[in-house]
């Protein structure tokens, strides 16, 4: 995503709707999600399409290159309860293999006072963009052998983005003591939630 009037950074301090027109211009009238939620197509179909860890999108063994269908798949991508990733109509449903998550979280910017007040927004790989809080939670998690994070932010209903590193790593510039663990952890805060996204030592 091309960097426009306002650039990524922990220090940045302007109004909600100020950051949200700069990084997505129409955000007055964002792009209409189809009601996938409320589609429930009898036909299933695997047809080998794929997320791979990158973001890129796979469809029987060839990479998806043109950025607008990608796009367009991407609108109406669904995660049921099952964890299974569906392309959904309301006439079929195609297994999407997801690699890890479907989305990816290129960049970050921060409105509002720091502390509690503020409000994080990410930006993703396809045009998203969520604000996190009680209802687009972020989540750590650690791999047992190797101890390296694996960041997630909640997009829309079950479909997470993982923060990219550039982006991870402005997180823990911003990150605070977790003051109910005595400090044990570091987090951050957005929309009155916090988040623990690392130990502090």
């Amino acid at each position: 995503m091309a960097e426009r009037d306002v650039k990524s950074s922990p220090s940045l301090t302007i109004s909600l709707n100020d950051l949200l027109k700069a990084i997505q211009p129409d955000a007055g009238d964002p792009r209409k999600l189809p009601p996938v939620h409320t589609w429930n197509p009898e036909r299933s179909a695997d047809i080998d399409m794929e997320i791979r860890r990158d973001g890129s999108w796979w469809h029987e063994g060839g990479q998806i290159k043109r950025e607008a269908l990608v796009r367009l798949f991407s609108t109406i991508l669904r995660k049921d309860q099952d964890g299974q990733t569906y392309l959904v109509t309301p006439y079929e449903k195609v297994i999407v293999h997801v690699a890890d998550a479907p989305f990816l979280a290129i960049r970050v910017d921060r409105t509002g006072e720091p502390g509690p007040g503020q409000t994080l927004v990410f930006s993703t790989n396809l045009g998203d963009f969520t604000l996190a809080g009680p209802d687009a939670p972020i989540r750590v998690e650690t791999d047992p052998e190797t101890e390296e994070p694996s960041p997630y932010v909640l997009v829309r209903d079950r479909l997470e983005a993982k923060l990219t590193r550039p982006v991870f790593y402005e997180l823990a510039e911003i990150a605070v003591p977790n003051e109910t663990n005595g400090g044990q952890t570091l987090g951050v805060w957005s929309q009155g939630a916090f988040f623990d996204i690392g130990p502090a030592a």
